[in-house]
């Protein structure tokens, strides 16, 4: 009898599912006894990947995680993300399969169960779980979320290879994977990405066979969506990085995007100084610089380097060493403009362009290293 078991198991197909998790305290527990309910036809691992909770979502895993070691807890210290959370689990993953859902309760298990069978009768590289896919219910959504997801998914089919045209969710959080075939792919996606499934299939560059299962998508059980400004520009910097081939550095181009920004508030507040302040040119033009050279700093603060992000006193002194560093750009940038100005054409626009054009590569190279300490 004992070896019969023993043979039984052998057969037993290993399924791992990876679970982001951050300040999950609530949802956490029913959904991983749910999945533990599903163990029967598989080997079953649950990697919970945990980006140090403050709500005690780790304790509470570690102590199921002591009685059932089916349960297995990842908590990440001076990391996080959801992208990043869910490539370190699919790398830790042991199983032949590997699936990946929400901590939330938005994810049904089931569809997870449904990916799975859909893969193997197919022999499918990976199956996403869909919420516009025919026979899909979106009941966890508002309007405005479910109008900007269907938005972003249009986008995303644009600057996504033909072979995925099909698809209806690019955005999705449900995903089930053949580790053999994508593991190679899990290893070149950018952490720092929009949505992980998006960035799978960017890298992949169309030589993953994928198809779809329609979720029933739910209301979030309890806590807050972890949408935010960030993740939206997340999006931006990941349609643009895979336009351009992805031969641009995501920083750079953040960093780009926060520049144009920059040249909008420099012009603005030189407008502004010669107008309501009755400045000349060559006195306005230093002011406007390091208000748009103070306005740099905060949002790359804030957005391009958010995983370096400066806070409190750290976020002054980080102010003074961005100032300095760009010190040197900054003379360049008036004196280039003043004689631009003085010499070639009396042109504020085009001579205020021509310094900041200037400047550039300087201020992302070197602010990149000695303010947020990035190589």
């Amino acid at each position: 009898m004992p070896a019969t078991h023993s043979a039984e198991r052998t057969k037993r197909e290993h399924l791992s599912v990876v679970l982001p998790t951050y300040n999950e305290r609530d949802n956490i527990l029913p959904l991983l006894k749910e999945l533990l309910a599903l163990a029967q036809p598989y080997e079953l691992e649950l990697l919970v990947v945990d980006d140090d909770s403050s709500d005690g979502t780790a304790e509470l895993v570690r102590e199921l995680a002591h009685h059932d070691p089916r349960v297995r807890l990842i908590r990440r210290l001076g990391r996080y993300g959801l992208a990043s959370a869910i490539k370190e689990g699919l790398l830790a993953a042991t199983g032949d399969l590997a699936a990946v859902m929400d901590s939330d309760g938005q994810h049904e298990p089931a569809a997870i169960i449904e990916a799975v069978n859909k893969l193997r009768q197919k022999q499918l590289d990976l199956v996403a779980g869909s919420r516009f896919l025919s026979g899909a219910v979106i009941k966890g959504l508002s309007q405005r979320r479910t109008g900007g997801s269907s938005l972003a998914n249009r986008f995303a089919r644009f600057s996504l290879p033909n072979s995925y045209s099909h698809l209806t969710d690019y955005m999705s959080g449900c995903l089930v994977l053949n580790l053999q075939s994508c593991l190679p792919y899990v290893y070149q996606v950018d952490v720092n990405g929009f949505k992980f499934l998006y960035e799978l299939l960017a890298v992949s560059r169309g030589c993953l066979r994928v198809e779809e299962v329609p979720l029933i998508f739910q209301p979030r059980n309890k806590g807050n969506s972890k949408l935010d400004l960030a993740v939206l520009w997340d999006f931006l910097i990941s349609l643009l990085h895979s336009l351009s081939l992805r031969l641009l550095p995501r920083r750079a181009i953040s960093f780009a995007l926060v520049g144009a920004s920059g040249v909008m508030v420099q012009l603005i507040t030189t407008a502004i100084l010669m107008g309501l302040g009755q400045l000349q040119f060559e006195e306005a033009l230093p002011a406007a610089v390091v208000t748009a050279a103070t306005s740099n700093y905060l949002i790359n603060n804030a957005l391009t380097f958010r995983a370096q992000r400066l806070r409190g006193l750290n976020l002054l002194r980080g102010l003074v060493k961005f100032l300095l560093v760009a010190s040197l750009p900054v003379l360049a940038n008036v004196g280039l403009a003043t004689t631009f100005y003085k010499f070639v054409a009396p042109n504020t626009l085009g001579a205020q362009m021509a310094g900041i054009l200037v400047v550039f590569v300087w201020n992302y190279a070197a602010s990149s290293r000695f303010v947020w300490n990035t190589p």
